[in-house]
């Protein structure tokens, strides 16, 4: 039974019904002022749906009145792009002209109904409802009172869910509208999944990087290369932080301006910072590398400083060569260092390890470019190649 009576208790349920009972207000107003046009509303009201507004109204109203948090996406709340959303909007109209009737008519007839088997059951016999043919008074008459308002009850719930089914079908968003719904969808996964790759680089160089002075410095006693460790960390721990609230300032807008993070022309940071490290790098970079689009341009530097990261956290303070150069139409980056001994592949020495090559991989591949990384010629070697647009 409080199963049964569950619906009488949400807020939606009124809502529905006083949804179903606005048209009818309208109609109201055109009776009065023209009673010999009854059925006027019924051809007029639902042409409004050919304005592309009109969609937009509906789909508000529809979301504050029929759902129970006003925020379902079933329902679209904007205007009519396409010849299809305004016939859609039409019969949405139309729809709810045709129940806001039966709305009307049961809830007033099945309450009169109720009254007046009650007044049958008392001795008077009405003669003014159509739907109580009664030929004379009984007091039994008074043990079906209470079925009209049962049914009431059931008009009430059915109609309320009817007309928000209705909705979702002819208020729903288009064809058009669910694309460009994934697509904003996607967009702020991928805008996620770079912000990750952002931390992951950015954050994982400077504790790779501190991890390792502090390890030198440690084990060499001397107090000029302790100097020299610490400076290299500060330093190092600024651009971090720098970094983190560039990142930070993404999440904070939903656009960021991409412009702020670091490109390739600001390689000698990293450079300097791996030497710092205990590196030995070889670097030879050729051609204009201010000419390189933003976009390649930033990524490079990413994959480099991912590259840098991997080598100190994996193969430690080895010889790296490093060779970047733009080209026509392509941006050529490649890391090489020495494979540690009786390590094969990418294991621990081989410089590269899970998600650091992967993320290589899905940055080259973004761009259109390629990556290819695993040993080569006795070294373990990442070579990128991405194309200039």
């Amino acid at each position: 039974m409080a199963r049964l009576l569950r619906p009488l208790t949400r807020w939606t349920t009124y809502t529905r019904f006083i949804h179903l009972w606005v048209p009818l207000l309208v109609s109201s107003v055109w009776i009065f002022i023209h009673p010999a046009t009854p059925w006027g509303p019924a051809l007029v009201l639902p042409l409004l749906g050919l304005v592309p507004a009109v969609r937009r109204g509906e789909g508000v109203q529809a979301r504050f009145m029929l759902m129970r948090d006003g925020q379902d996406p079933a329902i679209s709340v904007v205007p009519s792009a396409t010849w299809r959303d305004r016939l859609r909007t039409v019969l949405w109209l139309q729809a709810r002209m045709v129940l806001g009737w039966a709305a009307v008519g049961f809830s007033v007839w099945l309450p009169l109904i109720t009254v007046d088997l009650i007044r049958i059951s008392t001795g008077y016999v009405p003669d003014d409802n159509p739907f109580l043919p009664v030929p004379h008074a009984h007091w039994a008459y008074a043990l079906l009172a209470p079925l009209p308002l049962i049914a009431l009850y059931g008009v009430v719930i059915g109609l309320g869910k009817l007309i928000t089914v209705l909705a979702r079908h002819l208020l729903g968003p288009s064809t058009a509208e669910r694309v460009a719904a994934l697509e904003e969808r996607t967009e702020q996964l991928l805008e996620r999944n770079r912000i990750a790759r952002e931390l992951h680089d950015s954050i994982g160089h400077a504790l790779t990087v501190a991890v390792v002075q502090a390890g030198a410095a440690r084990a060499a006693g001397d107090p000029g290369f302790t100097d020299r460790a610490l400076l290299a960390i500060e330093d190092t721990g600024r651009a971090a932080l720098e970094d983190l609230e560039r990142v930070l300032g993404v999440l904070r807008e939903s656009r960021g301006p991409a412009s702020g993070r670091p490109a390739l022309v600001e390689a000698d940071r990293l450079l300097e910072s791996a030497r710092a490290s205990g590196a030995k790098i070889d670097a030879e970079l050729t051609g204009p590398l201010e000419t390189v689009p933003g976009t390649v341009s930033r990524e490079g530097y990413r994959i480099l400083q991912e590259c840098l990261t991997n080598v100190l956290r994996h193969a430690g303070a080895v010889p790296v060569r490093v060779r970047i150069a733009v080209e026509d139409r392509t941006l050529s980056l490649e890391v090489r260092n020495a494979l540690t001994a009786g390590i094969p592949g990418p294991g621990p020495g081989g410089g590269m390890r899970g998600s650091g090559l992967r993320g290589i991989r899905e940055r080259a591949a973004l761009l259109g470019g390629r990556a290819r990384t695993g040993p080569d010629d006795g070294d373990w070697q990442v070579l990128v190649e991405l194309p200039l647009r």
